[in-house]
Formats: C-alpha cells, structure tokens, sequence
C-alpha cells in the first residue's frame, strides 16, 4: 500500500476513533506509518485528508443503507423509504463514530470555506445517489423532480439521526414517521397545485 492510501486508511481510523475535531496531524501520521511530509505531498492539508477519508466511509454507508433499501426487488416506494429509516435506526450505534465526526466537521465548516466546500461536495453525491434511487423507485420522474424528493429525504433522514445521536429513546420510530406521512402526505396533495412530472 502506498503512502496515499495508507494515510487514507489511517484517516478513517482516526475519525472512528478520535472524532473529526481531535485528529491531530501527528495522529494521522502515526495510524498511517507514514510522515507529514507525506500529507502535504499527496492531499494538501490535514482537513483534505480527513474530508477525503470522510466522504470515502460515507460512500461506503450509502452503498450499505442502498443495498438494504433495493434488498426487496418488489417493495413499493413506501416500502423502501421505511427500509432506509428502519436502517438508519438498526445501525446507528454502528454508526455512530462516523457521525459524529461528520457533525464534528459541518462545526468547523462555518470558518473554514475550504472544509464547507468539500462537505458541500459531500452532501452533493449523496443526494445524486439518492435521487438514481428515488429514479429507480419510481418511474417518469424527471431529474428535477427526482433531486426534489432526495432533498426532502435527506433532511429527514438527517434529522432523524441528529435525533437518534442525542436521544435514542424519544426519536421517532419508522413506524411514527410512516403515520405522519400517511396523515400529511393526503393533506398537502389535497391542496390545489399544478401537476408535476
């Protein structure tokens, strides 16, 4: 393994570890077996490095939380937005280091524009993702339309693992997420609007 990515595997295990905030660049070196030197040469920064390895495991969690929600070929949309909730509360534990690191770096991101760009990259690809997964969930959807609904995903799916983070045991559940789609969801679309494709 080079240096690269033997500082990309010891980023990672810094994160899980120390958090984003207490990784040191002297961590990174150490988890690595590499030197500073390195660090600059291959990412810059010791932020880039961290950001990289970031966006790398979360990457790596959507693939997982993907791979849940499309597990039934014959779910329904419903169907697969509830897989990826239950998901979110079954592995959240397992999650959690990654996280919290991740909510460590959207802290900095507010004084540190090249951090807010790259976690703004981040947030980029996941929502790509999920809108060739709302696509593939519900067909005729335009593009727009589809980054739409992945928006509107997204926030409550983050909202409910900031909840699930500091308080496990009043979160909502799956199933109270459901029920306040099936009493919101007629209302809202009762109202006079034009159609969308």
């Amino acid at each position: 393994m080079g240096h690269r990515e033997a500082l990309l595997d010891g980023a990672r295990r810094c994160l899980l570890e120390r958090g984003y905030a207490r990784t040191t660049a002297r961590d990174l070196v150490a988890a690595s077996d590499t030197n500073l030197a390195s660090i600059s040469y291959h990412f810059g920064s010791k932020e880039a490095l961290l950001n990289e390895a970031l966006q790398r495991c979360f990457d790596e969690y959507i693939g997982q939380i993907t791979r849940i929600v499309f597990a039934d070929p014959s779910a329904t949309p419903l169907q697969r937005v509830r897989a990826s909730w239950e998901a979110l509360v079954r592995t959240v534990e397992q999650h959690r280091p990654l996280k919290v690191a991740f909510v460590e770096a959207l802290a900095q991101a507010e004084r540190v524009p090249e951090l807010r760009a790259q976690l703004a990259e981040c947030h980029e690809r996941a929502r790509a993702t999920v809108a060739d997964m709302v696509r593939a969930s519900v067909a005729g959807l335009s593009d727009s339309t589809a980054r739409q609904v992945a928006s509107f995903l997204i926030a409550v799916y983050q909202g409910l693992q900031i909840q699930l983070l500091l308080d496990p045991h009043r979160a909502p559940t799956p199933d109270d997420l459901m029920t306040s789609l099936e009493i919101a969801l007629p209302a809202a679309l009762a109202t006079e609007r034009p159609p969308r494709q």
